[in-house]
């Protein structure tokens, strides 16, 4: 059986985790925290900076969360099209993840790493750096909206935004002028499998060094 490492709160880990609630992929999540020390010393080894999640396929160890999610299309694809064998439509998925993986959820984490540096006094202009980024992707992704109307699919990119929307938006909310991303964002959280995470995750939510809003 498939054996994913990781943690409910994690984004990354609930990118992975998307993709095999979605194609009901039978796995044995291993938890990664101080309280299973022998999984924290599995990821340790896994990767070059011990980063969850981490899949284990028999002899096969696969980190990063997009590679884990094109072997899972590959070798467990299940009833979803998690990426296309059409190359042309796979390379589309392919930068949308990119864009969510380092335009909103890696320019989010700025905020939460100024947090866990020093909470009493974050980088404010390190912070604001990040805010003005981040609105500048959500005016992208406004656009690109236009013509990726809400699905109840998922694939790579519903991957992909489910949790950076999620988490980006306690950061720094989606402003009105973004009606589809806002509305986008809802529908993501209503689809069974990232609904799912959701609740997983609601008991870590104190974990959340800006603070986690009384919301979602």
């Amino acid at each position: 059986m498939l054996a994913l490492y990781g943690h409910p709160f994690s984004a990354y880990t609930w990118k992975t985790l998307i993709a095999l609630y979605a194609n009901e992929t039978p796995f044995d999540f291993r938890m990664v925290d101080a309280g299973h020390a022998e999984n924290t010393q599995f990821v340790q080894t896994a990767g070059p900076l011990g980063k969850i999640p981490v899949l284990q396929d028999g002899e096969n160890v696969i980190f990063e969360s997009t590679a884990i999610i094109e072997y899972l299309a590959q070798r467990h694809g299940g009833n979803e099209l998690l990426v296309p064998d059409e190359p042309s439509a796979a390379l589309g998925m392919r930068m949308l993840d990119r864009v969510f993986d380092n335009y909103v959820m890696n320019v989010m984490q700025i905020v939460v790493d100024e947090y866990i540096r020093d909470s009493a006094n974050p980088d404010r202009t390190r912070i604001a750096e990040a805010h003005e980024r981040l609105t500048r992707t959500y005016a992208w992704l406004e656009g690109w909206l236009e013509y990726y109307p809400p699905m109840d699919h998922i694939t790579l990119i519903e991957c992909s935004a489910a949790p950076s929307l999620f988490y980006a938006d306690w950061v720094h909310p989606i402003a009105d002028e973004f009606p589809r991303l806002r509305h986008w964002r809802a529908h993501l959280l209503s689809l069974p499998a990232v609904a799912r995470c959701v609740d997983d995750a609601r008991p870590f939510r104190g974990l959340f060094p800006p603070g986690a809003p009384d919301r979602d």
